[in-house]
């Protein structure tokens, strides 16, 4: 590999894991030994505390991941209840999808795609900056269009729309469709 020193891929990976790793698949990844995990393990956790970082390296349940420095929380707290932080509802998300596959797209059109009224969700979209307004229709009240921005992609790692998943892997076929329906119609049961 070489394209970065071993330290530096350690961090990496250690930044990005959701759980603890343990040092011989450390090892195993940084094509080092266990020995040499551990050593680039110790200068980790000292170059954290001699910059005075705001994680700090610990083992814990048989791995080692990074955490968030304990003099940090008060203001982990603060940001936590700020917009920024907040994860996004499930309207949201499907609010979002929506808009990702059928842009540009009026939110008359996403309402009746979900079957519920999605203002909220677009608002909270726009608000984030995942969505925007793209133009608007030739319709009486000329209804405003929304697609994704810039933001959407780069939070999803995406380099454009093309880089979404297709649908037709997620979609059911269309004779089970039907066969749900027939169950879901009086007397269909």
């Amino acid at each position: 590999m070489g394209l970065v020193s071993p330290l530096t891929a350690l961090e990496a990976i250690l930044f990005v894991t959701e759980a603890p790793v343990p040092t011989s698949e450390l090892a195993e990844v940084l094509e080092v030994s266990k020995g040499d995990v551990e050593k680039l393990l110790a200068t980790l956790e000292r170059d954290l505390a001699h910059r005075e970082a705001g994680l700090v390296l610990r083992e814990v349940a048989g791995g080692w991941r990074l955490y968030s420095h304990p003099d940090a929380y008060p203001y982990l707290e603060r940001f936590s209840s700020s917009a920024t932080s907040r994860k996004l509802s499930g309207a949201a998300l499907e609010t979002l999808a929506v808009i990702a596959y059928r842009q540009p797209v009026a939110r008359s059109q996403i309402n009746e795609i979900r079957g519920v009224d999605s203002d909220s969700a677009v608002r909270t979209l726009e608000r984030l900056g995942f969505v925007e307004e793209k133009g608007r229709l030739d319709l009486p009240g000329n209804p405003a269009v929304y697609g994704t921005t810039e933001r959407f992609l780069e939070k999803l790692g995406m380099g454009s729309l093309d880089d979404l998943p297709p649908l037709a892997d997620h979609v059911p076929p269309a004779g089970f469709v039907d066969s749900l329906e027939e169950t879901l119609r009086p007397g269909g049961i």
